[in-house]
């Protein structure tokens, strides 16, 4: 499978309790569809004091399902939908909205 979403692209969020935000992806989960986006889904989880470190409560950002985002397209920061064409002898991605090239 192509990949339509890749790490460092912005993206909308389509669903849940961050509806409408906007990140950066941070990591992609190909193995269970997900991804994890910069300031979205924050989770809090509490850590053990050890000897080397303090422990508490630490915020981090939890995976969120690839059905729950959108690309930012590049020409009218909308979501759109990710396509591919042949450029130059490269399979580029294309944001269906407009057609701009996202990548290449």
């Amino acid at each position: 499978m192509a990949a339509r979403i890749k790490k460092g692209d912005t993206v909308i969020v389509l669903a849940g309790k961050d509806k409408g935000k906007r990140g950066q992806i941070t990591e992609v989960l190909t193995r269970v569809n997900k991804v994890v986006v910069e300031g979205i889904n924050s989770v809090i989880t509490h850590k053990k004091q050890t000897k080397d470190s303090a422990g508490g409560r630490i915020p981090k950002n939890a995976p969120v399902h690839l059905s729950n985002v959108a690309l930012i397209d590049p020409k009218n920061d909308v979501a759109t939908r990710v396509g591919f064409t042949i450029k130059d002898g490269k399979k580029v991605r294309v944001a269906k909205k407009s057609g701009e090239v996202i990548d290449g």
